[in-house]
């Protein structure tokens, strides 16, 4: 799924925050219920979000992780 025509950044909305297009729900916000045990059922349930946006929030968390640099930092002995 390419989340582009879900997940929106417009300074205007969310200070700026990756959103669901359309909403205030921030791409954070999703993840923080997710990972707190949320079933994609009780997000739909509870919050104005369609299946298609939980997926387009776990896309675009993903494209940002795989594509974060890791840099070697060596330490003193």
């Amino acid at each position: 799924m390419d989340p582009s025509g879900r997940i929106i950044v417009n300074n205007k909305i969310c200070m700026g925050k990756p959103c669901i297009k359309g909403t205030r729900f921030k791409v954070e916000f999703v993840l923080e219920l997710l990972a707190s045990g949320w079933t994609h059922d009780q997000i739909r349930g509870e919050y104005d979000i369609k299946e298609e946006d939980i997926l387009a929030v776990l896309e675009y968390a993903r494209q940002i992780v795989a594509n974060e640099r890791v840099f070697d930092v060596p330490t003193n002995p």
